[in-house]
């Protein structure tokens, strides 16, 4: 057996999945097929209940896992000792990041990266909120990005950011006007707002409530990008972080007007599966976007859930 084999069959396991396991080593969902049977034949047992219409392992398929888990789990540590030991900031850091902020906060991160650590290569993918903590637990990523982060036991929540959000509204309309807004102005006015699931769409929900005032959006859209068009258009406001609409209101195309109050803010974090193994390129990563080195000590999963468990 090489340790390709245990990565694919873990990747199984937590995918239950033929076609994302394939996909995430790069192979054809055949190749997962092939190597799911000659693991089965090299320890001569039976891994995947067949007999069983969702995907389930046997006991001894399961006592495989733990130990597949185990493996791998020294073998990415030692890589990264080694690395570490010999200096060497190099590989592949893949990203899974909600729109807004892979499109309006990141960008300046990884140019600024890249020009300190040209031998990484950054992948960023682009999902919804959901998705990235799928990712995150799957271990289809190495770190995620999320705004107002959920606390998982699964997953290392590493706060970035702090988002200032503001009202914005096409240049013609009357909030445009004013020189911050009221509770009391936004009785009557269309509403554009995220699709419900969306952390940010519950977060402005809430300030609504907390204001006290009854706001229906009229149109709901699952990124930023379509937020801010349908405002351009006068279709209605939207409330939305501050740094993705610089652009915008800097040509003219949107008016951005602030909240009246203490200023209401939309916190950013960083997030990676607990007990995953960091290389050093991914702890520099880190670094580059809290401004302080990070190093947290590496424990295996099985330590990691005991402790989480026990807090």
């Amino acid at each position: 057996m090489h340790i390709e084999n245990f990565k694919i069959f873990s990747d199984l396991v937590e995918s239950q999945s033929f076609s994302r396991a394939a996909k995430l080593n790069g192979i054809t969902q055949s190749a997962v097929s092939q190597q799911l049977r000659a693991m089965e034949k090299h320890f001569n047992v039976l891994i995947v209940d067949r007999s069983q219409k969702q995907f389930r392992l046997t006991r001894e398929g399961g006592k495989l896992y733990d130990s597949a888990k185990e493996i791998l789990h020294r073998y990415e540590k030692l890589v990264s000792e080694l690395q570490e030991m010999k200096k060497i900031i190099s590989g592949t850091i893949h990203i899974s990041t909600i729109y807004s902020i892979g499109l309006h906060e990141l960008p300046p991160y990884i140019t600024r990266f890249l020009k300190a650590y040209p031998s990484v290569n950054v992948r960023v993918e682009y999902r919804r909120s959901n998705l990235v903590y799928e990712d995150i637990v799957q271990n289809s990523v190495d770190l995620g990005l999320v705004a107002y982060p959920v606390k998982m036991r699964q997953v290392e929540i590493i706060p970035f950011l702090e988002d200032r959000m503001v009202l914005v509204c096409n240049p013609e309309s009357p909030l445009a006007q004013r020189k911050h807004i009221e509770a009391k102005d936004l009785k009557g006015e269309k509403f554009i707002a995220f699709d419900q699931d969306i952390p940010t769409r519950k977060a402005t929900d809430q300030l609504f409530k907390d204001w006290k005032v009854d706001v229906e959006p009229t149109m709901e859209f699952d990124n930023i990008e379509t937020v801010k068009r349908a405002v351009e258009i006068n279709a209605g406001f939207a409330i939305v972080p501050q740094a993705t609409v610089k652009q915008e209101t800097a040509q003219g195309f949107l008016k951005a007007v602030p909240l009246k109050g203490n200023p209401i803010t939309r916190p950013l974090a960083i997030i990676h599966r607990k007990g995953r193994v960091l290389t050093p390129a991914m702890k520099k990563f880190i670094a580059n976007l809290t401004g302080k080195p990070y190093g947290p000590e590496e424990t295996s999963e099985e330590e990691a859930e005991e402790t989480t468990a026990a807090s």
